[in-house]
């Protein structure tokens, strides 16, 4: 079996509105060149040119999948949401929650996303594919049942969860968020079910600012079952790499998934415009091949990867090439450009030995 990679142009086509960075134009906020929100297009798209002119894309099961349908997005969403999002999109578009513009059919370019992630999840616990990887635009893992924010439309991996347990293809799954901003949707959809793990790798106070606290683990019989990791600005790559070994791969492990799903955002990479910790295409790398050795461990491989943020036009291709290398084992690569200016930046010793700490006394609490 090989790694799937689902995508679908219409995607690329959400618009995000009359922006400047996070805020609308008007008065003294002037339009940019560059136009709209962070959250472009050119991301992604950037990500499957790079893949398709190195060739890593023959290596890859390149695929579509249906738009998601009105019963799996109930799973997640109430319906008069949907009805009211509906009836923006078929006219001139607008906003229903916190930085969450859209334009003409954003409905549909939402539900394609979703359904992007519902079938790259469903390929994989039916053993089509070993891993899925799905080029999900706009990203999900913001967005509450009722309420979207931070970019998300749709919770695109809360939504396929859901839909591969009504079809009985799952009990147990481990949700790992390594996106630079918490992932406060997810969280809050799966906070009192003890089946799903959610574990969110964030910096601290960046977005949303009051959530994502270490203390947050849960309610009623949910308890435990979620896992924030909020870390300093300037984390750096063996930051990340110590989180993963001493929190993260440890509660993956004890929780005993049927498939991990990851909600991968690259905005924690250096030279992101709304992150500030240092991860390199070589951390991104990195982590991937430790959570597809321990899915090979513990599911039998069954791993899944839905694309969240990552607002570096020049830099989210090569992490995600990074990412998709090692899950498929390819040896095709795309050297980093920036890798050896980034491993200078990296945090020096006394910052490293602080944060250290930091992840120590989480990992001893857990």
């Amino acid at each position: 079996m090989t790694t799937g990679f689902f995508w679908d142009e219409r995607c690329f086509w959400h618009g995000g509105g009359y922006y400047a960075g996070m805020l609308p134009v008007g008065g003294l906020v002037q339009p940019m060149a560059s136009g709209g929100l962070p959250e472009s297009p050119e991301t992604k798209r950037r990500l499957k040119n790079l893949i398709d002119v190195t060739g890593l894309s023959r290596d890859l099961a390149l695929q579509g999948a249906p738009m998601a349908s009105d019963e799996d997005l109930l799973r997640v969403h109430p319906q008069p949401y949907l009805s009211d999002f509906k009836t923006l999109s078929d006219g001139t578009g607008g906003e229903l929650g916190r930085r969450t513009p859209f334009g003409p059919g954003g409905y549909e370019m939402a539900a394609m996303s979703t359904g992007l992630s519902i079938g790259a999840l469903d390929a994989v616990l039916r053993g089509k594919l070993r891993n899925a990887y799905a080029l999900s635009r706009p990203p999900g893992h913001h967005c509450l049942p009722d309420y979207p924010n931070g970019f998300c439309l749709f919770a695109n991996l809360a939504v396929a969860i859901q839909t591969a347990r009504a079809h009985k293809l799952t009990a147990r799954v481990a949700v790992l968020d390594w996106d630079v901003h918490h992932g406060n949707g997810t969280e809050a959809i799966f906070y009192e079910d003890p089946d799903i793990l959610t574990i969110s790798i964030h910096q601290e106070r960046n977005y949303p600012m009051d959530t994502g606290d270490f203390a947050d683990r849960g309610r009623g019989k949910g308890v435990g079952a979620n896992l924030n990791i909020p870390l300093p600005a300037g984390t750096g790559h063996l930051g990340y790499l110590r989180a993963m070994d001493q929190i993260v791969l440890p509660a993956i492990r004890a929780h005993a998934p049927d498939v991990i799903v990851i909600a991968c955002g690259y905005d924690a990479a250096a030279i992101d415009p709304l992150g500030r910790m240092l991860a390199t295409a070589q951390t991104f790398a990195t982590m991937t091949a430790q959570i597809r050795d321990l899915a090979d461990d513990i599911c039998e491989g069954r791993l899944m990867m839905a694309h969240e943020g990552g607002y570096s036009e020049v830099y989210v291709p090569f992490c995600g090439h990074a990412v998709l290398a090692e899950m498929s084992r390819s040896p095709v690569t795309a050297p980093d450009p920036f890798g050896d200016v980034f491993d200078l930046r990296q945090p020096g010793p006394a910052f490293d030995a602080f944060l250290n700490g930091v992840i120590r006394d989480m990992a001893e609490a857990v």
